[in-house]
């Protein structure tokens, strides 16, 4: 006669199957997914897995174990995302946070800003990780999506960072107003013959919309580089996330639009990943519009 299920054993199990689907690191995602389960941080887990794990976690284990073994991304499953030392709310209508994305907080940081406007916000995770880091700026967070918004506006709230930051429905600068001295965006840059190598993690449940904007995949860059000069402060800079091999592209599209020192940096594994550029003249003359 068997005793009840231990975590330890369903732990076991939920490897071996995540394992079978294809999954990268089951054993991660599988803890992951039994601490989000079980209600507790992944640091305690080991403390409870010789113990009987609660009809209802278990019930909640399998069905987070189902969704992952058909791919569905971990963060998708438990609703929450680390980024920048933060926990954002992730959906099916947002991209979810990437560590490289980290790359270009960190070059926005870099200088003091007042005004920062982010092009396809997303979750809000790059507009709400730089004004956490900036205590005495504002900021607005544009996207196409009303979902991708709402999220947004719910991750500012909980962060406290709601009275700093707004959000606003709009197509890259069709619904902006105002200047400001550091723009910065994560857009679609996935051209569309890369899309059905994509992992399945990101092809097929991701918005779709987030990651390319079909063709060479340089459509957002396009527009991004026309319409940055009338949004940006004299000595404003324009900080933007790029595929690996988008940078020479990218970087000829802002020079003809007139930025200066543009600058191609990578990420931790040596491949590009963030663009830099400024936009010429004297950052005391600041203008409105």
């Amino acid at each position: 006669m068997t005793g009840p299920a231990t975590a330890a054993g369903v732990l076991r199990a939920a490897i071996a199957r995540l394992a079978g689907a294809g999954v990268a690191d089951p054993q991660r995602d599988a803890r992951i997914l039994l601490a989000h389960a079980l209600g507790i941080g992944t640091d305690r887990l080991t403390l409870v897995l010789p113990d009987p794990i609660p009809t209802e976690a278990q019930a909640a284990f399998a069905a987070a174990v189902t969704a992952r073994a058909a791919r569905q991304p971990v963060s998708q499953i438990t609703g929450r995302r680390l980024f920048w030392g933060r926990s954002f709310k992730v959906t099916r209508d947002t991209l979810d946070p990437r560590p490289e994305t980290e790359i270009l907080v960190a070059a926005a940081l870099e200088r003091p800003f007042t005004r920062i406007l982010d092009l396809g916000t997303g979750t809000g995770c790059i507009l709400l990780s730089c004004l956490a880091g900036m205590p005495f700026a504002t900021g607005t967070g544009t996207d196409v999506s009303g979902a991708a918004l709402a999220v947004a506006a719910e991750n500012a709230a909980a962060l406290g960072l709601d009275a700093r930051a707004r959000f606003a429905r709009s197509d890259w600068f069709s619904a902006v107003t105002g200047r400001f001295d550091l723009i910065v965006s994560n857009p679609p840059y996935i051209a569309a013959e890369e899309m059905a190598s994509l992992a399945p993690e990101v092809r097929d449940w991701e918005p779709s919309g987030a990651l390319s904007p079909g063709g060479d995949g340089l459509d957002a860059y396009r527009a991004i580089a026309r319409g940055a000069g009338a949004r940006l402060m004299a000595g404003g800079r324009l900080i933007l996330e790029i595929g690996p091999t988008q940078g020479a592209a990218v970087a000829a599209m802002l020079a003809a639009q007139g930025f200066e020192g543009v600058e191609i940096r990578p990420d931790l594994d040596g491949r590009d990943r963030t663009i830099v550029a400024l936009k010429p003249g004297d950052p005391e003359d600041c203008g409105c519009a």
